[in-house]
């Protein structure tokens, strides 16, 4: 394949905090879909979960009390727990009350439509592409670029590489360190920061 025929890959997207801060608040708090979706974007954001994943959850699936999440649906059929900070839980927590309200019952997925029925990632994908514009974010919005954000986020953080990996689901150490240098290069810009020179007439 020649190289102007090669598909077109874009390269990771990390949000900052700003950017993150204007994605939750694009959400309504005023409608049951604006609280399911700002559930499902936290949980995405410091749960480090896949689409697939957060829509394959279930109510039992999450314990706030303990704040964790059960995944059991990740890729390569593999089940993990990752944590969930309180914060998160409060969002989380909203939408639950809100979906008891609604009549929903806990055989219906966590995330799920007002009469029950499974989210569609189409439906993720367009959310997340409005939420971007209602919240002026330049970037690529998707909800990958959320989990770019969580294992970012972690790595500046100083949170062991092993860690990381068993948070993201990585079946190696090698995934989660190409990963990382894909989406985390802070270590890089800060080497070549240090670095000085003097030229000379500045």
């Amino acid at each position: 394949m020649a190289e102007s025929e090669k598909r077109l890959t874009y390269p990771p997207e990390v949000y900052t905090e700003g950017e993150i801060d204007r994605l939750i608040r694009a959400t309504s708090l005023r409608a049951p879909t604006g609280i399911r979706n700002r559930a499902l974007l936290v949980v995405g954001w410091r749960a480090g979960l896949r689409c697939a994943e957060a829509l394959a959850l279930y109510p039992k699936d999450v314990d706030l009390a303990e704040g964790s999440i059960r995944v059991l649906c990740g890729k390569g059929r593999k089940s993990r727990t990752v944590g969930l900070d309180p914060s998160a839980c409060a969002i989380v927590h909203r939408w639950l009350q809100k979906r008891a309200a609604l009549g929903l019952k806990s055989r219906r997925p966590l995330f799920c439509t007002l009469d029950g029925q499974p989210l569609q990632k189409a439906y993720v994908r367009a959310m997340m592409k409005r939420l971007g514009s209602r919240a002026g974010v330049e970037k690529r919005v998707h909800f990958h670029g959320l989990r770019h954000t969580y294992a970012s986020e972690l790595s500046r953080e100083g949170v062991p590489v092993a860690e990381i990996k068993d948070n993201l689901g990585h079946s190696s150490f090698a995934i989660t360190g190409a990963y990382l240098a894909h989406i985390a290069p802070h270590e890089r810009i800060q080497t070549a920061r240090r670095r000085e020179w003097h030229a000379a007439g500045l």
